[in-house]
């Protein structure tokens, strides 16, 4: 949450000449709601049923960049669509760079908390693992760009294209 996803992905994706889905918008498109409506009404069960189907869905096409919810990785489906069926590539961001890029984002229903830095490290601890468990590239970002990281993760993806073809 918080780590460029979105953001990077619709740069790469325009930049690879590919389309760009985000699991998140995906669902909001679907059920003309917003996520943190999802979440008061169904709760983060009823999200992650959503997102389950989406990322299912949406990792069977071809030509894409897709960013997913930060949540995405604690289902083992997932997990197993996303390394089976692409590249991964994990934006690492440590919690307290992630929390400086998230303080005033109230779109974000984990982060309504009495200590939003509490809750991501929570996460973090939580989520780091998973993510390593099944990325194919790890890039931290810190506080750099967009442009930054891109420049970071182009040559690398270039290299694991050439690889795998």
């Amino acid at each position: 949450m918080g780590a460029g996803k979105t953001t990077a992905g619709r740069q790469l994706a325009a930049g690879l000449a590919k389309d760009f889905h985000d699991t998140d918008h995906e669902i909001e498109r679907r059920t003309g709601v917003r996520i943190s409506l999802i979440f008061e009404i169904e709760g983060e069960i009823g999200f992650r049923t959503r997102e389950k189907q989406v990322v299912d869905q949406l990792t069977r096409l071809a030509n894409v960049v897709l960013a997913t919810g930060g949540g995405a990785v604690l289902d083992a489906d997932n997990r197993r669509c996303l390394a089976e069926r692409g590249i991964v590539v994990y934006l690492h961001g440590q919690p307290k760079d992630l929390w400086y890029r998230t303080r005033h984002d109230k779109s974000r229903p984990l982060l309504q908390d009495a200590d939003p830095l509490k809750k991501l490290q929570s996460l973090y601890l939580q989520r780091d693992p998973l993510y390593r468990e099944i990325a194919d590239i790890v890039i931290d970002t810190g506080r750099q760009s967009a442009r930054a990281l891109l420049y970071q993760l182009l040559p690398q993806l270039r290299e694991r294209c050439k690889l795998s073809a």
